[in-house]
């Protein structure tokens, strides 16, 4: 699944469905499961369009400078364990153990519980050896929780001094909307031309302080996962996707 939630504006003739140069496409996006071995992040962007939308310029597309500005929130509400503070939680010998086969438990919860409600809350549940496992609890100052609600989004922004454009384009009621609609599952291995995939397991941006609160998310150097260097080194790499279940809340997994 993709980082970003919208094909950027560059004015070649390669792209989105046009061969103008001039067009791109944005829609709607839920991150269920973005990891590797060092680092995961659950992560819903928003777009302030329904349903899959052309842009057509620099600002549209949410492109270089314009970034916010675009029609999608290309940063999203990410929840990230070792981001908001909780460095023993996720990766290899951790909590959650990377060395060995884990489920992944994601759950969209409404404002009155029925399925009809506006989405209110995504949790975050893990379950290996028999285990259920938490999602890790935020350790960053003035922001609590360990799933991702408007107060936590709203809150973490603040605390990273980061652009809020989540709330600005609706936050979770506009994801709850994208769903109601349908979305399409994407699973895939990939790395990345855009930020060498630092947002996920490094400091990023690269420019930043590390300590400053929200810049490290995860143990990867800021020099690490440079394309050129992945495709060559861990070309032969695999994930294994399996036992994929859809169901009422606390029915998909069992201790």
């Amino acid at each position: 699944m993709s980082q970003s939630n919208s094909v950027g504006w560059v004015p070649s003739s390669n792209d989105a469905n046009t061969g103008t140069g001039t067009h791109g496409s944005c829609c709607n996006e839920m991150d269920i499961f973005e990891a590797n071995k060092i680092s995961t992040a659950v992560t819903p962007h928003v777009c302030n369009k329904a349903g899959q939308t052309m842009c057509t310029s620099n600002s549209t597309c949410g492109a270089g400078d314009d970034r916010s500005d675009g029609v999608c929130d290309k940063d999203g509400c990410d929840f990230n364990s070792y981001r908001m503070g909780n460095t023993s939680f996720y990766g290899p010998s951790k909590i959650v153990d990377t060395t060995s086969k884990f489920t992944v438990v994601t759950q969209f919860i409404t404002a009155d519980g029925t399925d009809a409600g506006a989405l209110s809350e995504i949790n975050r549940i893990y379950v290996q050896n028999g285990k259920v496992i938490q999602n890790s609890k935020s350790d960053i100052s003035g922001v609590s929780g360990n799933s991702i609600t408007d107060s936590f989004c709203k809150a973490q922004k603040t605390a990273f001094g980061d652009t809020d454009s989540f709330e600005s384009r609706g936050g979770l009621a506009t994801m709850g909307d994208a769903f109601e609609r349908g979305m399409v599952l994407v699973m895939s291995l990939w790395d990345d031309y855009a930020a060498e995939m630092r947002w996920l397991d490094a400091p990023y941006p690269a420019d930043a302080s590390t300590s400053k609160a929200g810049v490290v998310r995860g143990t990867c150097a800021a020099d690490s996962g440079v394309p050129a260097t992945v495709e060559s080194q861990s070309g032969s790499a695999t994930v294994t996707y399996s036992n994929l279940k859809v169901g009422t809340l606390k029915s998909t997994y069992s201790s």
